[in-house]
């Protein structure tokens, strides 16, 4: 089996690749080369979650409802 490699680094992993392992949109694959050269790919494990960041974590908090002409006003004037 091959596949080209597009301008962009990508490229398609054939059917039967995808059908054995299991791989839908959105799969994570973990790829690793070797002593021989040789690629092997496997579908990655569950990604731990980070911690979210001090912004992440002030989302959706805000208690004031600004609409779009308000806060331009505001910001303007």
């Amino acid at each position: 089996m091959q596949s080209k490699v597009t301008s962009k680094g990508q490229i398609t992993v054939p059917k039967r690749i995808r059908d054995a392992l299991k791989l839908v949109p959105g799969s994570a694959v973990e790829f690793r080369v070797g002593a021989d050269g040789h690629v092997v790919i496997e579908k990655a494990g569950p990604q731990r979650r980070r911690a979210p960041n001090r912004f992440e974590r002030m989302r959706g908090t805000a208690d004031i409802r600004w609409n779009t002409d308000e806060l331009m006003a505001l910001l303007r004037d």
